[in-house]
């Protein structure tokens, strides 16, 4: 079967375009560099995407895609609900330990653009409400599912930020402690008998 021409350069374009993105920012990055990286021309690059709007966009779509295909695929099989959130922390220190990490791509972006880019406020958005619904996913058979899962997510957003800021991917190991300590304070909360509201008042 023929590969399509236009799907190649769109391919090689964006791989391009997340390398340099990610390592220098969106707004440092010119399409003439994007193109160099490319090795295709201007005009097929414009071809492929008509602006570089619509590029950062689909460099952020794609990105979602990856991360939470990886995420998914790391956390699924374990032995159980919170041995899968727990894991969670450890595929982000191994993301972490990565040569090119940078921090968050989607933090990045909103800095940069998220005031003034409505596709890229969007963007990012619908990447965090993924995350927060994989935890929720996770922690569904856990007491207040939605409580815990907005912790947890916390913790992820704030681990990324302090390992980027300082070149360690200690802040996974911190917050899986803290994860762990979340998960047991919710499990002794469950199997706490309930009050006996009949009981005599000494």
């Amino acid at each position: 079967m023929d590969t399509n021409p236009a799907e190649i350069d769109r391919v090689q374009v964006l791989d391009a375009a997340d390398a340099l993105f990610y390592a220098h920012g969106i707004q440092a990055v010119g399409m003439d560099r994007i193109r160099d990286a490319a090795q295709i021309p201007l005009k097929r690059l414009y071809r492929a995407f008509p602006s570089k709007a619509a590029l950062v966009e689909a460099y952020l779509r794609r990105r979602d895609e990856r991360a939470r295909a990886a995420l998914r695929a790391y956390t699924a099989g374990r032995p159980t609900p919170q041995a899968s959130v727990l894991a969670v922390f450890d595929w982000l220190y191994e993301w972490y330990q990565q040569p090119e990490f940078r921090g968050c791509a989607f933090n990045n972006a909103f800095g940069e653009l998220g005031e003034d880019s409505e596709s890229v406020a969007q963007a990012v958005s619908d990447h965090m409400t993924a995350i927060r619904d994989h935890l929720r996913l996770l922690t569904a058979e856990m007491p207040a599912s939605e409580a815990l899962a907005a912790q947890l997510h916390i913790l992820i957003s704030g681990a990324t930020i302090l390992a980027a800021v300082h070149h360690t991917p200690e802040p996974a190991r911190q917050a899986r402690d803290a994860a762990q300590a979340l998960l047991n304070a919710m499990a002794e909360a469950s199997a706490a008998p309930p009050p006996d509201h009949h009981a005599p008042v000494s």
